[in-house]
């Protein structure tokens, strides 16, 4: 990354805390390398006692660590107890850890239930209404990619895969966006923030060869309509369903299904974990 020109990042997850060795390490090596570390990204799972979290937070403090957002959102509370990010929030500061609080505006949604267990997004919807889970989006940035297609595709309007392919006929051209970009922990480079797509490292930063990555280059060069046509011709792709609430939605049903029955070994559709998990 700094070879590339980037001087500051965040670290996120999964659950970075976790593994405080490893998040220590990753410290240290951005001090010695001039790179800024903004914050670090927590869900508060790892929170057990004021006092462990408070001797944890100072250890990544004396390496570098000044900020932690904290993830508050009616998501995050399905599996995990309000109880913990205000733990993590009052350890925060007791040690002088800045907090940006990832958001606050659920606070007072989430507030409304025990704060000792998790609750369901069916919860959210019976006390704030059917809506709730379709306004989440206005409030929220949402990647449409993962756990949220699901999520969100029975409140999404739908459209048919000829309507996807016409009003979406350039390029993904979001695949070279790096204002906000990631690499995952086994050191692939998430192209657009695209989960389950996957550029090495080593071949970042220069054209990929079509032959090493040809499915995220024709998305680059064709769109879904080129994906879709390729997937059709070479796999005998057959779309589950009539239509779809967004072309990543198609997307991700065709990566899924080139993983998964298929049993396509791709360097670009990784990690295979991510498909076989939802």
């Amino acid at each position: 990354m700094r070879r590339l020109g980037c001087n500051s990042i965040h670290i996120g997850g999964g659950e970075p805390l976790l593994k405080p060795e490893k998040i220590c390490k990753i410290l240290e090596t951005a001090k010695e390398m001039g790179i800024n570390v903004e914050y670090v990204e927590t869900n508060s799972s790892w929170y057990s006692s004021h006092g462990s979290a408070c001797d944890l937070l100072k250890r990544l403090k004396d390496r570098g660590m000044g900020a932690l957002l904290v993830s508050i959102s009616p998501f995050h509370n399905e599996y995990i107890p309000f109880s913990k990010v205000k733990g993590v929030l009052n350890a925060c500061l007791a040690t002088g850890i800045q907090i940006i609080p990832w958001i606050a505006d659920f606070i007072a949604d989430i507030s409304t239930f025990d704060e000792q267990k998790p609750h369901s997004l069916d919860e959210y919807s019976q006390v704030f209404g059917d809506s709730y889970v379709a306004r989440l989006p206005t409030r929220y940035w949402i990647s449409p990619g993962g756990r949220a297609l699901e999520t969100f595709r029975e409140v999404s309007e739908q459209h048919t895969l000829s309507e996807l392919v016409s009003r979406n006929s350039a390029g993904c051209l979001e695949l070279t966006g790096t204002n906000h970009f990631h690499f995952d922990l086994y050191g692939n480079y998430i192209p657009g923030l695209c989960a389950g797509l996957a550029i090495r490292k080593n071949d970042v930063g220069k054209p990929l060869d079509p032959e090493h990555y040809p499915f995220i280059t024709t998305l680059y060069s064709e769109g879904i309509g080129g994906f879709l046509a390729k997937a059709e011709e070479l796999f005998a792709f057959m779309p589950k369903n009539n239509s779809y609430s967004s072309k990543c939605e198609l997307c991700f049903a065709i990566r899924k299904y080139l993983v998964l029955e298929k049993n396509i070994q791709s360097r670009e559709l990784q990690p295979a974990g991510h498909y076989e998990n939802l």
